[in-house]
Parts: C-alpha cells; sequence; structure tokens
C-alpha cells in the first residue's frame, strides 16, 4: 500500500448536507429552518439571555456583592503538616507541591498557619507566616525566611 492509495474506511466519513439546494434533496425551500420567524431569517436569532420581551432573569435577580480583583490568594499550609519530613529539611512552595503535599501554588506563594504543633526543627521559606506559626517553628529548633 503507497500514500497515495490511502481512503477511509466505508463508512466513516459522511457526506455533508446541502441545504437550500432544491426540493428533491429534503432540505430545498426553507432548508430545515423552519416556516417564518426570527430564527428563519438570515443573520436571525436572539441574543443570550434574551427572554422573548419578558424582563430576563438576570436582570429580575438582585445583584449583592463584590469580588475584589487584587485580593491575595496564598497556598495555605498548617504547621502540623510539616511534621512529615525530616530534621534539617528546607521547605518551600515548590518542595511541598512535589512531595503531594500542597495540589497548586497560588499566584501570592505560600502562607504557613499556625494549627497544630511541630516537633521537627525545619527551615521554612514562605511568603507570609502567621505569629503563632513562626513561633511553633523556632521554638521547635527550626528557622523562618520570609522570601
Amino acid at each position: 500500500m503507497k500514500l497515495h492509495e490511502l481512503k477511509p474506511a466505508k463508512g466513516a466519513v459522511k457526506e455533508t448536507k446541502r441545504k437550500g439546494r432544491g426540493t428533491a434533496t429534503g432540505l430545498g425551500k426553507s432548508a430545515g429552518r423552519g416556516g417564518d420567524g426570527q430564527k428563519s431569517r438570515s443573520g436571525g436569532g436572539v441574543r443570550i439571555g434574551f427572554e422573548g420581551g419578558q424582563m430576563p432573569l438576570i436582570r429580575r435577580l438582585p445583584k449583592r456583592g463584590f469580588t475584589n480583583p487584587f485580593k491575595k490568594q496564598y497556598t495555605l499550609v498548617n504547621v502540623e503538616v510539616l511534621n512529615k519530613f525530616d530534621n534539617g529539611t528546607e521547605i518551600t512552595a515548590e518542595y511541598l507541591k512535589e512531595a503531594g503535599t500542597i495540589k497548586k501554588i497560588e499566584k501570592d506563594g505560600l502562607k504557613i498557619l499556625g494549627d497544630g504543633s511541630l516537633d521537627k526543627n525545619l527551615i521554612v521559606k514562605a511568603n507570609k507566616f502567621t505569629k503563632s506559626a513562626a513561633e511553633k517553628i523556632e521554638a521547635a529548633g527550626g528557622k523562618v525566611e520570609v522570601i
């Protein structure tokens, strides 16, 4: 078999429907668009959310709240989670991701929270620490570094 002899299997390629090409085709005259109306016209149709002139749902519902586009987003990790690492380990956001402790690093980096207790002395590098987290890491003989 040569390249020029290749062709799709029988029945694999469907012929395109040729609309508006005479009544004998079965899709002549109105070309499957029905009789009259807005949707039968060229360029016809309604915009998203249009409900035939009725007040649309999006305009009937009350608008509340505000989303701050400048909100800080940190990946949050509790101090207790760091107990699974060996003494003297340098903990960074990338290291935690490789270890499978966190799924993704948020845009503003890593924040260590002070929930739980810590028994290991670790070097922890993060963008933010809560006061209690920093105290617990240093009390265990570790080191806190703000990136």
